[in-house]
């Protein structure tokens, strides 16, 4: 990993291994990570534009209606709530809306057809009220992320053609090496998107499960990017929930052993999500400092001579215990 300031001088270089022997980082392009899950499964299991319309619960038999977009209607034993941040099933269940933070990110993938001179290093460059990501994903793509504070998230915008120009607008006084990747980005992987939270907590908020009900990642707990763990809690969540619901499938003997199943997951798993949120608030808050004074401190002192990769890293340290043997064959 390479800190640098703005104008791209280097504050700071880290190299995981040296700072922590257990941490290893790789970039996987979300398209590819998505179609490796889904080619795992059985044929037609996953049914693309059928966004859910309405949920209602059937009180006598525990079974839950739902009612999707194209008209069709699913009578479930068990529902998964995995509907990303602006969930249906999420909202049903009683939980706020995600909370925005003042901050929106402009994302996208940058195309080399002939290959990319970048080295297989994670670079950020903080600037005042803004930073940028720059990652190789493989040898013709690069992915990059603009972070910048916003009091109002502003009028939706979907035009790649605006969008890019507002990126480069942002990035005028930037190195030219940031500019360059925009203009190579593709428009279908170009986005901006509000950064948006919501903190779990206790006492509080509404449990992870309704009866046979239950959310998993984004619906659940929306975290803003800055540690990158999103999507990693989320396939953590899917570990931990199968192997509390193939348990429950195999050796459950009550009426109501899988609502108790995943009591057990959402009880597991806050102690993990809930400081996470918070952290990953609290530390993009600390590296869009807007002020100049406290952004020279933090170029010139914080970075140079405090920061220790280590410790910021211990988060990503989850172990998930495998699921149980003899379970494979299970119905989940």
């Amino acid at each position: 990993m390479v800190v640098n300031s703005k104008d791209g001088k280097e504050l700071r270089s880290f190299k995981f291994k040296d700072e922590d022997p257990s941490q290893e980082v790789r970039a996987v392009e979300r398209r590819i990570l998505l179609e490796t899950l889904a080619n795992q499964l059985p044929p037609n299991t996953i049914r693309f534009s059928s966004g859910l319309k309405n949920i209602e619960r059937d009180g006598s038999s525990g079974e839950t209606l739902l009612e999707l977009s194209d008209g069709t209607k699913l009578l479930a034993q068990v529902v998964i709530g995995c509907d990303g941040i602006r969930s249906r099933v999420a909202k049903w269940m009683g939980f706020s809306e995600p909370r925005y933070v003042g901050q929106c990110a402009f994302r996208g993938l940058g195309f080399y057809p002939k290959g990319h001179e970048f080295e297989p290093k994670v670079n950020n460059f903080y600037g005042q009220g803004m930073r940028v990501g720059i990652v190789p994903v493989s040898p013709t793509a690069v992915y990059w992320f603009i972070c910048f504070n916003s009091p109002t998230l502003g009028p939706k915008i979907t035009d790649p053609s605006i969008l890019k120009q507002q990126a480069r607008e942002l990035l005028k006084n930037w190195p030219s090496d940031i500019l360059n990747i925009v203009d190579l980005t593709s428009d279908e992987t170009l986005t901006k998107t509000p950064l948006v939270d919501r903190w779990l907590w206790p006492t509080v908020s509404p449990p992870a499960s309704l009866g046979r009900t239950v959310l998993v990642g984004d619906a659940w707990h929306p975290m803003t990017p800055n540690l990158g763990q999103g999507a990693c809690c989320a396939l953590e969540d899917a570990v931990v929930l199968s192997k509390k619901l193939a348990y429950a499938l195999k050796y459950g003997s009550s009426p109501s052993a899988i609502e108790e199943a995943l009591q057990s997951y959402g009880s597991e798993r806050w102690p993990r999500i809930f400081p996470l949120s918070v952290k990953s608030n609290f530390v993009g808050s600390l590296l869009q400092w807007d002020n100049s004074i406290v952004c020279s401190v933090r170029d010139n002192i914080i970075i140079p001579k405090l920061v220790r990769l280590g410790p910021m890293l211990e988060h990503t340290n989850y172990q998930c215990e495998p699921l149980l043997p003899n379970l494979v064959d299970s119905k989940v």
